[in-house]
């Protein structure tokens, strides 16, 4: 099996998947955004990314885990709050079979992250990890995974 990272993509909000062999790692900008919390104002900047990895042979996932992080000023000023990650598996006709949605966290964290249990997938096609923020899609990072 190969299971494909998505390129480091630096200036896309939402990622887009590439191909690699074996286990893999890719990152994916998340826009700056403005979101509303509890009547105040909350400023996401650039200089933060989602990062997805999966590990693996052939449709055997062992480990899986995704989390956002920033860097620059970003880590100084950057809290997520109402956060989650979900992780979508879609067939190789990019299909969605099965999304196993996160917990909503309504702490704010810097450093959001989820880990998924190890399963076998029944179809060959991506996994993706998507990041929300007070319920708005915010990110998507996707690896193919293929014979």
């Amino acid at each position: 099996m190969a299971v494909a990272a998505a390129a480091l993509s630096a200036a896309a909000a939402l990622g887009t998947a590439g191909p690699a062999h074996a286990s893999a790692t890719g990152s994916t900008a998340i826009g700056s955004f403005d979101y509303d919390l509890r009547g105040a104002g909350v400023r996401v900047p650039t200089g933060c990314f989602l990062s997805h990895t999966i590990k693996g042979s052939g449709k055997r996932i062992t480990s899986q885990f995704a989390g956002a992080d920033c860097a620059g000023l970003a880590v100084t000023f950057t809290k997520f709050c109402n956060w989650r990650i979900d992780f979508s598996y879609a067939d190789t006709d990019n299909r969605t079979y099965r999304t196993s949605r996160g917990g909503t966290h309504t702490e704010c964290n810097g450093d959001p992250l989820r880990n998924a249990a190890p399963q076998t997938l029944p179809k060959y096609g991506k996994a993706c990890a998507k990041f929300y923020v007070n319920g708005k899609l915010r990110a998507v990072q996707c690896h193919y995974i293929t014979r």
